[in-house]
Protein backbone atom coordinates (compact mmCIF):
# COMPACT_ATOMS: atom_id res chain seq x y z
CA UNK A 1 0.00 0.00 0.00
CA UNK A 2 1.27 3.52 -0.77
CA UNK A 3 2.33 5.64 2.16
CA UNK A 4 -0.25 8.22 3.23
CA UNK A 5 0.93 11.68 2.19
CA UNK A 6 -0.46 15.08 3.10
CA UNK A 7 0.67 17.96 0.91
CA UNK A 8 0.23 21.69 0.97
CA UNK A 9 -0.35 23.12 -2.51
CA UNK A 10 0.21 26.73 -3.56
CA UNK A 11 -1.05 28.29 -6.80
CA UNK A 12 -0.47 31.87 -8.02
CA UNK A 13 0.07 31.67 -11.77
CA UNK A 14 -2.53 34.26 -12.84
CA UNK A 15 -5.16 36.12 -10.82
CA UNK A 16 -6.22 33.56 -8.21
CA UNK A 17 -4.23 33.19 -5.00
CA UNK A 18 -4.82 29.68 -3.75
CA UNK A 19 -3.69 27.19 -1.13
CA UNK A 20 -4.97 23.71 -0.39
CA UNK A 21 -4.31 20.58 1.64
CA UNK A 22 -4.69 17.19 -0.06
CA UNK A 23 -4.20 13.80 1.56
CA UNK A 24 -3.65 10.57 -0.39
CA UNK A 25 -3.19 7.09 0.98
CA UNK A 26 -4.99 3.78 0.71
CA UNK A 27 -8.35 5.01 -0.52
CA UNK A 28 -9.43 7.87 -2.72
CA UNK A 29 -7.54 11.13 -2.26
CA UNK A 30 -9.14 13.71 0.04
CA UNK A 31 -9.21 17.46 -0.44
CA UNK A 32 -9.04 18.62 3.17
CA UNK A 33 -9.19 22.30 2.23
CA UNK A 34 -9.15 24.37 -0.94
CA UNK A 35 -8.87 28.14 -0.48
CA UNK A 36 -9.10 30.43 -3.51
CA UNK A 37 -8.89 34.21 -3.18
CA UNK A 38 -9.80 35.78 -6.51
CA UNK A 39 -8.83 39.19 -7.84
CA UNK A 40 -11.74 40.01 -10.15
CA UNK A 41 -12.50 43.30 -8.40
CA UNK A 42 -8.88 44.43 -8.61
CA UNK A 43 -8.75 44.07 -12.40
CA UNK A 44 -12.35 44.90 -13.34
CA UNK A 45 -11.62 48.49 -14.37
CA UNK A 46 -8.85 47.42 -16.76
CA UNK A 47 -10.74 44.87 -18.85
CA UNK A 48 -8.23 42.12 -18.08
CA UNK A 49 -5.56 40.96 -15.67
CA UNK A 50 -2.82 43.51 -14.91
CA UNK A 51 0.33 41.48 -14.11
CA UNK A 52 1.82 44.01 -11.67
CA UNK A 53 -1.42 44.29 -9.69
CA UNK A 54 -1.80 40.50 -9.65
CA UNK A 55 1.75 39.97 -8.40
CA UNK A 56 1.32 42.48 -5.56
CA UNK A 57 -1.97 40.88 -4.52
CA UNK A 58 -0.39 37.42 -4.48
CA UNK A 59 2.41 38.71 -2.25
CA UNK A 60 -0.11 40.15 0.18
CA UNK A 61 -2.45 37.13 0.26
CA UNK A 62 -0.33 33.98 -0.06
CA UNK A 63 0.55 33.55 3.61
CA UNK A 64 -3.06 34.26 4.60
CA UNK A 65 -4.36 31.65 2.16
CA UNK A 66 -1.88 29.09 3.47
CA UNK A 67 -2.98 29.73 7.05
CA UNK A 68 -6.66 29.45 6.04
CA UNK A 69 -5.99 26.17 4.25
CA UNK A 70 -4.24 24.71 7.31
CA UNK A 71 -6.97 25.98 9.66
CA UNK A 72 -9.79 24.57 7.51
CA UNK A 73 -8.01 21.21 7.37
CA UNK A 74 -7.44 21.28 11.13
CA UNK A 75 -3.70 20.80 10.64
CA UNK A 76 -0.39 22.52 11.27
CA UNK A 77 2.78 22.37 9.20
CA UNK A 78 3.96 19.54 11.47
CA UNK A 79 1.20 17.41 9.93
CA UNK A 80 2.29 18.11 6.34
CA UNK A 81 4.64 15.85 4.38
CA UNK A 82 5.58 18.23 1.57
CA UNK A 83 4.97 21.53 -0.20
CA UNK A 84 3.97 21.66 -3.87
CA UNK A 85 3.92 24.94 -5.77
CA UNK A 86 3.15 26.12 -9.29
CA UNK A 87 6.55 26.95 -10.77
CA UNK A 88 5.15 27.93 -14.18
CA UNK A 89 3.90 28.67 -16.71
CA UNK A 90 2.14 31.91 -15.87
CA UNK A 91 2.58 35.59 -15.13
CA UNK A 92 6.11 35.65 -13.84
CA UNK A 93 5.49 37.99 -10.91
CA UNK A 94 2.74 35.80 -9.51
CA UNK A 95 4.63 32.56 -10.12
CA UNK A 96 7.71 34.01 -8.41
CA UNK A 97 5.66 35.08 -5.40
CA UNK A 98 4.29 31.56 -5.01
CA UNK A 99 7.67 29.87 -5.47
CA UNK A 100 9.34 32.11 -2.89
CA UNK A 101 6.51 31.53 -0.41
CA UNK A 102 6.79 27.76 -0.88
CA UNK A 103 10.56 27.85 -0.51
CA UNK A 104 10.25 29.75 2.76
CA UNK A 105 7.73 27.29 4.15
CA UNK A 106 9.70 24.25 3.01
CA UNK A 107 12.97 25.57 4.42
CA UNK A 108 11.46 26.74 7.69
CA UNK A 109 9.49 23.54 8.31
CA UNK A 110 12.08 21.15 6.90
CA UNK A 111 9.71 19.82 4.26
CA UNK A 112 10.33 18.47 0.73
CA UNK A 113 9.65 20.98 -2.06
CA UNK A 114 8.01 19.96 -5.35
CA UNK A 115 7.71 22.33 -8.29
CA UNK A 116 4.63 21.65 -10.43
CA UNK A 117 3.80 22.64 -13.99
CA UNK A 118 0.45 24.44 -13.76
CA UNK A 119 -0.76 22.61 -16.87
CA UNK A 120 0.18 19.27 -15.34
CA UNK A 121 -1.97 20.21 -12.36
CA UNK A 122 -4.97 20.50 -14.68
CA UNK A 123 -4.00 17.41 -16.68
CA UNK A 124 -3.68 15.20 -13.57
CA UNK A 125 -6.88 16.45 -11.92
CA UNK A 126 -8.98 13.52 -13.31
CA UNK A 127 -6.78 11.17 -11.29
CA UNK A 128 -7.56 13.19 -8.16
CA UNK A 129 -11.31 13.30 -8.77
CA UNK A 130 -11.97 10.04 -10.62
CA UNK A 131 -8.86 7.86 -10.28
CA UNK A 132 -8.27 7.60 -14.04
CA UNK A 133 -5.64 5.11 -15.12
CA UNK A 134 -2.95 5.96 -17.65
CA UNK A 135 -3.12 6.52 -20.55
CA UNK A 136 -6.06 8.84 -21.04
CA UNK A 137 -6.86 11.62 -23.46
CA UNK A 138 -7.03 15.12 -22.02
CA UNK A 139 -8.38 18.31 -23.52
CA UNK A 140 -6.83 21.13 -21.53
CA UNK A 141 -8.88 24.19 -22.36
CA UNK A 142 -8.39 27.39 -20.39
CA UNK A 143 -7.83 31.10 -20.60
CA UNK A 144 -4.27 30.79 -21.79
CA UNK A 145 -3.95 27.27 -23.17
CA UNK A 146 -5.76 24.78 -25.37
CA UNK A 147 -4.25 21.43 -26.29
CA UNK A 148 -5.02 17.77 -26.65
CA UNK A 149 -2.70 15.62 -24.56
CA UNK A 150 -2.05 11.93 -24.29
CA UNK A 151 -1.41 11.58 -20.56
CA UNK A 152 0.81 8.51 -20.35
CA UNK A 153 2.24 9.07 -16.87
CA UNK A 154 2.80 11.59 -14.11
CA UNK A 155 5.51 13.28 -16.17
CA UNK A 156 4.73 11.89 -19.64
CA UNK A 157 2.62 14.05 -21.94
CA UNK A 158 2.29 13.90 -25.73
CA UNK A 159 0.58 16.78 -27.47
CA UNK A 160 -1.71 15.77 -30.34
CA UNK A 161 -2.66 19.32 -31.27
CA UNK A 162 -3.50 22.71 -29.88
CA UNK A 163 -4.34 26.28 -30.68
CA UNK A 164 -2.02 28.13 -33.03
CA UNK A 165 -3.12 31.53 -31.71
CA UNK A 166 -5.70 32.54 -29.09
CA UNK A 167 -6.85 30.04 -26.51
CA UNK A 168 -10.65 29.67 -26.20
CA UNK A 169 -10.72 31.39 -22.82
CA UNK A 170 -8.79 34.31 -24.25
CA UNK A 171 -11.23 34.50 -27.15
CA UNK A 172 -14.16 34.49 -24.70
CA UNK A 173 -12.59 37.34 -22.74
CA UNK A 174 -11.88 39.38 -25.87
CA UNK A 175 -15.39 38.76 -27.20
CA UNK A 176 -16.84 39.97 -23.90
CA UNK A 177 -14.73 43.11 -24.15
CA UNK A 178 -15.89 43.71 -27.74
CA UNK A 179 -19.50 43.49 -26.56
CA UNK A 180 -18.94 45.70 -23.50
CA UNK A 181 -19.52 42.84 -21.06
CA UNK A 182 -17.71 42.82 -17.71
CA UNK A 183 -14.81 40.52 -16.92
CA UNK A 184 -14.27 37.66 -16.42
CA UNK A 185 -15.55 37.28 -19.93
CA UNK A 186 -16.21 33.55 -20.12
CA UNK A 187 -19.07 33.39 -17.60
CA UNK A 188 -20.55 36.64 -18.95
CA UNK A 189 -20.64 35.40 -22.55
CA UNK A 190 -22.14 32.09 -21.41
CA UNK A 191 -24.83 33.92 -19.43
CA UNK A 192 -25.76 36.14 -22.39
CA UNK A 193 -25.79 33.15 -24.75
CA UNK A 194 -28.52 31.40 -22.74
CA UNK A 195 -31.18 33.69 -24.22
CA UNK A 196 -29.56 34.13 -27.64
CA UNK A 197 -30.19 32.58 -31.05
CA UNK A 198 -27.05 30.64 -31.95
CA UNK A 199 -28.15 30.29 -35.56
CA UNK A 200 -28.72 33.95 -36.37
CA UNK A 201 -25.09 34.74 -37.24
CA UNK A 202 -23.13 32.09 -39.09
CA UNK A 203 -19.70 32.64 -37.63
CA UNK A 204 -16.66 30.75 -38.98
CA UNK A 205 -15.33 27.46 -37.62
CA UNK A 206 -11.57 27.97 -38.24
CA UNK A 207 -9.32 25.09 -39.39
CA UNK A 208 -12.20 22.63 -39.69
CA UNK A 209 -11.07 21.93 -43.25
CA UNK A 210 -7.50 21.22 -42.15
CA UNK A 211 -6.63 17.69 -41.02
CA UNK A 212 -5.32 17.10 -37.54
CA UNK A 213 -6.17 18.49 -34.13
CA UNK A 214 -4.80 22.02 -34.32
CA UNK A 215 -7.21 24.88 -33.65
CA UNK A 216 -7.49 28.63 -34.20
CA UNK A 217 -9.78 31.10 -32.47
CA UNK A 218 -8.34 34.48 -33.44
CA UNK A 219 -10.32 34.64 -36.69
CA UNK A 220 -13.53 33.81 -34.87
CA UNK A 221 -12.98 36.74 -32.54
CA UNK A 222 -12.36 39.00 -35.56
CA UNK A 223 -15.62 37.80 -37.14
CA UNK A 224 -17.47 38.82 -33.99
CA UNK A 225 -15.86 42.26 -34.21
CA UNK A 226 -16.91 42.74 -37.84
CA UNK A 227 -20.45 41.54 -37.17
CA UNK A 228 -20.72 43.88 -34.20
CA UNK A 229 -19.52 46.85 -36.26
CA UNK A 230 -22.00 46.05 -39.03
CA UNK A 231 -24.85 45.90 -36.52
CA UNK A 232 -23.83 49.20 -34.94
CA UNK A 233 -23.66 50.85 -38.37
CA UNK A 234 -27.09 49.49 -39.29
CA UNK A 235 -28.96 50.20 -36.05
CA UNK A 236 -26.94 53.04 -34.52
CA UNK A 237 -25.91 50.83 -31.62
CA UNK A 238 -25.84 47.26 -30.36
CA UNK A 239 -29.25 46.06 -29.23
CA UNK A 240 -29.67 43.54 -26.42
CA UNK A 241 -30.87 40.85 -28.84
CA UNK A 242 -27.87 41.48 -31.08
CA UNK A 243 -25.52 40.95 -28.16
CA UNK A 244 -27.16 37.78 -26.88
CA UNK A 245 -27.31 36.31 -30.40
CA UNK A 246 -23.65 37.14 -31.01
CA UNK A 247 -22.68 35.49 -27.73
CA UNK A 248 -24.72 32.40 -28.58
CA UNK A 249 -23.25 32.19 -32.08
CA UNK A 250 -19.71 32.63 -30.79
CA UNK A 251 -20.14 30.00 -28.09
CA UNK A 252 -21.67 27.55 -30.57
CA UNK A 253 -18.72 28.03 -32.95
CA UNK A 254 -16.20 27.33 -30.19
CA UNK A 255 -18.15 24.24 -29.12
CA UNK A 256 -18.32 22.95 -32.70
CA UNK A 257 -14.57 23.36 -33.23
CA UNK A 258 -13.69 21.67 -29.94
CA UNK A 259 -16.12 18.82 -30.62
CA UNK A 260 -14.79 18.08 -34.12
CA UNK A 261 -11.16 18.31 -33.08
CA UNK A 262 -11.95 16.05 -30.12
CA UNK A 263 -13.28 13.40 -32.52
CA UNK A 264 -9.97 13.46 -34.35
CA UNK A 265 -7.92 13.32 -31.16
CA UNK A 266 -10.02 10.40 -29.90
CA UNK A 267 -9.31 8.49 -33.10
CA UNK A 268 -5.56 8.88 -32.54
CA UNK A 269 -5.91 7.93 -28.88
CA UNK A 270 -7.93 4.79 -29.59
CA UNK A 271 -5.21 3.63 -31.99
CA UNK A 272 -3.14 2.97 -28.84
CA UNK A 273 -5.75 0.41 -27.69
CA UNK A 274 -5.97 1.70 -24.10
CA UNK A 275 -7.32 -0.84 -21.63
CA UNK A 276 -9.87 1.56 -20.14
CA UNK A 277 -10.36 4.37 -22.67
CA UNK A 278 -11.28 7.73 -21.18
CA UNK A 279 -11.57 11.30 -22.40
CA UNK A 280 -11.09 14.02 -19.80
CA UNK A 281 -11.44 17.77 -19.95
CA UNK A 282 -10.01 20.35 -17.56
CA UNK A 283 -9.32 24.06 -17.37
CA UNK A 284 -11.53 27.07 -16.86
CA UNK A 285 -13.41 26.76 -20.16
CA UNK A 286 -14.44 23.25 -19.10
CA UNK A 287 -16.87 25.00 -16.75
CA UNK A 288 -18.89 26.17 -19.76
CA UNK A 289 -21.98 23.94 -19.80
CA UNK A 290 -22.58 24.14 -23.57
CA UNK A 291 -19.00 23.15 -24.35
CA UNK A 292 -18.97 20.45 -21.69
CA UNK A 293 -22.19 18.94 -23.08
CA UNK A 294 -20.78 18.91 -26.64
CA UNK A 295 -17.62 17.13 -25.49
CA UNK A 296 -19.59 14.63 -23.42
CA UNK A 297 -21.64 13.74 -26.49
CA UNK A 298 -18.50 13.20 -28.57
CA UNK A 299 -17.13 10.85 -25.92
CA UNK A 300 -20.41 8.93 -25.77
CA UNK A 301 -20.43 8.52 -29.56
CA UNK A 302 -16.95 6.98 -29.37
CA UNK A 303 -17.78 4.78 -26.38
CA UNK A 304 -15.32 6.50 -24.06
CA UNK A 305 -15.76 7.31 -20.43
CA UNK A 306 -16.06 11.10 -20.09
CA UNK A 307 -14.55 12.79 -17.06
CA UNK A 308 -14.89 16.46 -16.20
CA UNK A 309 -13.84 17.75 -12.77
CA UNK A 310 -16.31 19.55 -10.52
CA UNK A 311 -16.64 23.19 -11.55
CA UNK A 312 -14.60 24.38 -8.55
CA UNK A 313 -11.65 22.31 -9.78
CA UNK A 314 -11.90 23.45 -13.41
CA UNK A 315 -10.63 26.94 -12.72
CA UNK A 316 -7.24 27.61 -11.13
CA UNK A 317 -6.93 26.07 -7.69
CA UNK A 318 -4.27 24.70 -5.36
CA UNK A 319 -5.82 21.27 -4.75
CA UNK A 320 -4.67 20.19 -8.22
CA UNK A 321 -1.17 21.46 -7.42
CA UNK A 322 -1.02 19.59 -4.12
CA UNK A 323 -2.20 16.42 -5.87
CA UNK A 324 0.32 16.79 -8.70
CA UNK A 325 2.99 17.31 -6.04
CA UNK A 326 2.00 14.04 -4.37
CA UNK A 327 2.11 12.24 -7.70
CA UNK A 328 5.56 13.62 -8.49
CA UNK A 329 6.88 12.94 -4.98
CA UNK A 330 5.79 9.32 -5.18
CA UNK A 331 7.97 8.73 -8.24
CA UNK A 332 10.95 10.53 -6.73
CA UNK A 333 10.63 13.94 -8.40
CA UNK A 334 11.50 16.69 -5.93
CA UNK A 335 13.21 20.08 -6.07
CA UNK A 336 15.56 22.13 -3.93
CA UNK A 337 16.09 25.83 -3.26
CA UNK A 338 17.28 26.36 -6.83
CA UNK A 339 13.71 25.86 -8.11
CA UNK A 340 13.06 28.69 -10.58
CA UNK A 341 9.84 30.43 -11.60
CA UNK A 342 9.17 29.90 -15.30
CA UNK A 343 6.86 32.07 -17.44
CA UNK A 344 6.84 29.36 -20.14
CA UNK A 345 6.94 25.62 -19.61
CA UNK A 346 5.50 23.29 -22.27
CA UNK A 347 4.22 19.96 -20.98
CA UNK A 348 5.37 18.12 -24.09
CA UNK A 349 9.11 18.76 -24.20
CA UNK A 350 9.68 16.91 -27.49
CA UNK A 351 7.10 18.35 -29.90
CA UNK A 352 7.88 21.59 -31.77
CA UNK A 353 6.54 24.75 -30.19
CA UNK A 354 3.18 25.92 -31.55
CA UNK A 355 3.15 29.53 -30.40
CA UNK A 356 6.70 30.61 -31.05
CA UNK A 357 9.56 31.17 -28.68
CA UNK A 358 12.09 33.72 -27.60
CA UNK A 359 14.51 34.36 -24.77
CA UNK A 360 12.01 32.90 -22.30
CA UNK A 361 11.49 29.70 -24.27
CA UNK A 362 8.65 28.08 -26.18
CA UNK A 363 5.17 29.19 -25.13
CA UNK A 364 3.40 25.91 -25.86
Amino acid sequence: MPRTLTFLGIESSCDDTAAAIVRAGRGAPEILSNVVDGQVDLHAAFGGVVPEIAARAHTEKLDLCVMQALDQAGLTLRDVDGVAVTAGPGLIGGVLAGVMCAKGIAAGAGLPLVGVNHLAGHALTPRLTDGLAFPYLMLLVSGGHCQFLLVRGVDEFTRLGGTIDDAPGEAFDKTAKLLALPQPGGPMVEREARTGDAGRFRLPRPLMDRPGCDMSFSGLKTAVLRTRDALIAEHGGLRVADRTDLCAGFQAAVADVLAEKSRRAIAQYLALSPAVPAFAVAGGVAANQTIRAALEQVAAEAGLRFVAPPLRLCTDNAAMIAWAGIERFRIGLTDDMTLAARPRWPLDQTSPGMLGSGKRGVKA
